[in-house]
């Protein structure tokens, strides 16, 4: 193998040029071989930067296999693609949500397994050095024992954004192609979630799929929380715009998770750890400690640790395993809010 790893994107929608763009910069660990892509803009697009294009991952291994490819097509087509890849017993690492439902994910999750096939997801958030910093605090007891945990989501997409069908769509929707995000730094930070209790509205933009959605959460370990998404509100409380991560989003100094514990509280991603002084209860001064937050692409991390797994050198931060829990957490919301039930996981 290349010092560098040949990596192939497949999908140069929005996220698909998102990876373009790193991949280009990650000069020192890969470079951008292919880019699979059916449509003419993807055709065009390809032409534009001078990589190679293929309609179909199947006519790209017809031609040459790359050291790992990115799955960055529509939702539904996640698990389909991936097949190929582990088929061609190629390193992929597949987008969030790993598929749109839990048995097609574990279809992917087993095949990739069964071919001993690194498999990996694209929630790239925690490879963000600001949950890695979050996660060191929880875990050497900075708060105590954490008993709540919140998440606000909130922010208002363009209408255009919803002008491809498929967004409109069962498998999409800001639960799916958002929430997804939250719920898996949630669990990465508190824990597996055992149930959950949910409701949705469509009521603003009249799609198949929800706007807004409000769930509780019970974890494991007796952590309760809650999760409030919405994409048709103006705010500054979301992972986008508080984390200062993607520059395509305007940055605040707001914060969007609130974990609270027995000897104090974290904000992130602003990371302020609030304690009270002396006795440690109400009517006790409270102050809070920021720590230090290293700024760094979290999808640069992200590709750095595909190519290391590629090589050999590195274990997966999110597998196909971590996504497939996301996923069935996500499923287990759709499900509350059709049956109005709590939805218990196993």
């Amino acid at each position: 193998m290349n010092s560098r790893c040949k990596i192939a994107i497949a999908g140069v929608g929005l996220i698909g040029r998102r990876h373009v763009e790193v991949v280009r910069a990650a000069t020192d660990q890969v470079e951008l071989s292919a880019i699979v892509d059916p449509s003419s803009e993807g055709h065009e697009y390809a032409k534009s930067i001078g990589i190679s294009w293929y309609p179909t991952l199947k006519d790209m291994f017809n031609v040459f296999r790359p050291d790992g490819v990115i799955v960055a097509t529509p939702n539904q087509v996640h698990v389909e693609n991936g097949l190929e890849c582990v088929a061609a017993s190629c390193p992929v690492l597949v987008e969030k949500p790993i598929a749109i439902s839990s048995a097609k994910a574990q279809e992917l999750v087993d095949a990739a397994k069964a071919n001993n096939v690194p498999l990996l997801v694209g929630h790239h958030r925690r490879h963000n050095p600001l949950i890695q910093k979050a996660r060191a605090l929880i875990d050497e007891g900075r708060i105590g024992r954490v008993t709540a945990v919140h998440s606000t989501c909130w922010f208002l997409k363009p209408e255009d954004y919803y002008a491809p069908e498929w967004r409109r769509k069962m498998g999409a929707g800001p639960v799916m192609v958002n929430a997804i995000h939250d719920i898996d730094l949630l669990r990465y930070l508190c824990g597996e979630i055992e149930s959950v209790k949910a409701i949705s509205s469509n009521v603003t933009r009249g799609f198949e799929v929800e706007d807004t959605a409000v769930a509780l959460l019970k974890f494991q370990s007796g952590v309760l929380g809650t999760i409030s998404l919405s994409d048709t509100i103006a705010s500054p409380w979301s992972w986008e715009t508080s984390s200062g991560e993607n520059s395509d989003f305007p940055a605040t100094q707001e914060s969007c998770y609130m974990i609270g514990g027995t000897a104090g509280s974290l904000s992130v991603p602003d990371l302020r750890a609030w304690q009270h002084e002396r006795e440690g209860h109400w009517k006790e001064p409270i102050s809070a400690t920021s720590f230090y937050k290293k700024n760094i692409d979290p999808l640069t991390a992200q590709i750095t640790n595909f190519a290391n797994v590629i090589r050999g050198n590195e274990m997966p931060l999110v597998t196909g395993e971590e996504g497939l829990k996301s996923l069935k957490v996500i499923e287990a919301i759709q499900k509350s809010v059709l049956t109005d039930d709590t939805v218990y996981l196993t």
